[in-house]
């Protein structure tokens, strides 16, 4: 545990960001599950799951948590399974 109070500070900032992040990679994750999903199951609003986890994975980037070129890879192989399904 650290004594210096700038040290102390950094480890409750650490500890919300930390959270915050895995609460966006979740959220993330679960967009990106029920695109797959919908687009497998030739579900009628697959078009919608995809632009929801296209805004998902934006959101993901702004905060930082990939890179800009990851989230490029990530929007483009779910687009290309929706235009082959």
């Amino acid at each position: 545990m650290p004594n210096i109070k700038s040290a102390k500070k950094r480890v409750k900032v650490i500890k919300t960001k930390t959270m915050r992040n895995k609460a966006m990679s979740s959220n993330l994750k679960t967009m990106v599950k029920k695109a797959n999903k919908a687009i497998e199951a030739g579900a009628a609003d697959k078009q919608a799951a995809v632009n929801q986890a296209f805004k998902t994975i934006d959101q993901a980037c702004a905060k930082g948590l990939f890179h800009k070129n990851a989230a490029a890879r990530k929007k483009s192989q779910l687009a290309k399974k929706l235009q082959n399904a």
